[in-house]
């Protein structure tokens, strides 16, 4: 079957959208999701027969969906809940290259709480599941690195549905998740931060940081300052050290950062992970952090400051 656009199914009955779903090209569905507004999408998912038939569609062939080589070497359970859909839930099982949707009953690795318009943009590509995760838009209750996989299944948007470059959930944007942070709880960020997710967050953060410096806020400034971010699970800190010599700025991490003694740095800021990420995204601002006690600095504050005030932050309305 070609390519068939989104309308046809806002237009169909529940039975019909269950034909279509079992007999349209998978390309060619990605293809018309992708082309569609969220407006376009939720016409057809709002009524609650045909929004079912659309999740249950879709999820007895999503390992179609994906890109085949993203299948190989998993083995999980995946649950989603249809949170827009009085209780519609798929189990999922992801084993050998293969997914199938199976009884209620199994333990699973993995529940995720979305709509079904994430659903689509899901397959399609267009979904982005950690900035989802941390505006509270999408939740999720389990393994990370099942997350992290669910996420990897399917190409790209503006990669060949199928075949192309698979999404890397680890590729974050600040300035999204700048927008995405716009009125998310303190609980909630620190729930995100508690979890597996810290890793990738933290570590898209920082790698990105030097293509913020402002050259001319920058020039001439030779400032190291480090970071020890707490509400790790484990009770361990996360130690980052961002140095700014003449307008061009490095990160160190791990034991690489703890390398840098404190003879060598300006400053150390201690704070929760989730006021650093607050502080990156331009929801904290530095002065306010240090006055509230949630950026705790150690040595020369002034330098924290104005290392603080040569990068342009991201922001919700950027």
């Amino acid at each position: 079957m070609g390519v068939v656009g989104m309308g046809a199914y806002a237009h169909a009955s529940a039975q019909d959208v269950t034909r279509l779903l079992a007999e349209v090209d998978p390309a060619a569905f990605i293809v018309a999701i992708r082309s569609a507004s969220d407006a376009d999408l939720l016409a057809v998912t709002h009524d609650a027969q045909r929004g079912f038939a659309v999740v249950e569609g879709v999820m007895q062939r999503i390992g179609e969906f994906a890109v085949p080589g993203q299948l190989v070497d998993l083995d999980c359970h995946v649950r989603w809940e249809t949170t827009d859909l009085p209780d519609v839930h798929h189990v999922l099982r992801l084993h050998d290259g293969t997914t199938t949707v199976v009884a209620e009953g199994h333990a699973t690795d993995l529940v995720v709480h979305g709509t079904a318009l994430q659903l689509l943009r899901l397959v399609a590509g267009q979904l982005d599941v950690a900035v989802a995760y941390l505006g509270d838009s999408i939740s999720l209750e389990g393994s990370s690195a099942a997350a992290l996989a669910l996420a990897a299944l399917f190409a790209v948007d503006g990669a060949t549905p199928l075949t192309g470059q698979p999404v890397n959930p680890r590729d974050i944007d600040p300035v999204q998740v700048a927008r995405a942070l716009s009125g998310v709880s303190a609980d909630h960020l620190r729930s995100v931060m508690a979890s597996g997710f810290r890793p990738v967050i933290l570590e898209e953060i920082f790698d990105r940081m030097p293509a913020y410096v402002n050259g001319r806020k920058a020039a001439g400034v030779q400032i190291t300052v480090g970071f020890r971010l707490t509400g790790r699970p484990d009770g361990e800190v996360d130690r980052y050290v961002l140095r700014l010599r003449d307008g061009q700025a490095t990160v160190l991490a791990g034991e690489a950062a703890d390398a840098v003694g404190r003879d060598d740095r300006d400053a150390t800021v201690t704070c929760e992970a989730q006021d650093f990420l607050r502080l990156a995204t331009g929801h904290l601002s530095a002065v306010t952090g240090v006055l509230r006690g949630q950026l705790k600095v150690r040595g020369d504050k002034v330098a924290a400051l104005r290392l603080n005030s040569a990068f342009d932050i991201p922001t919700a309305a950027a």
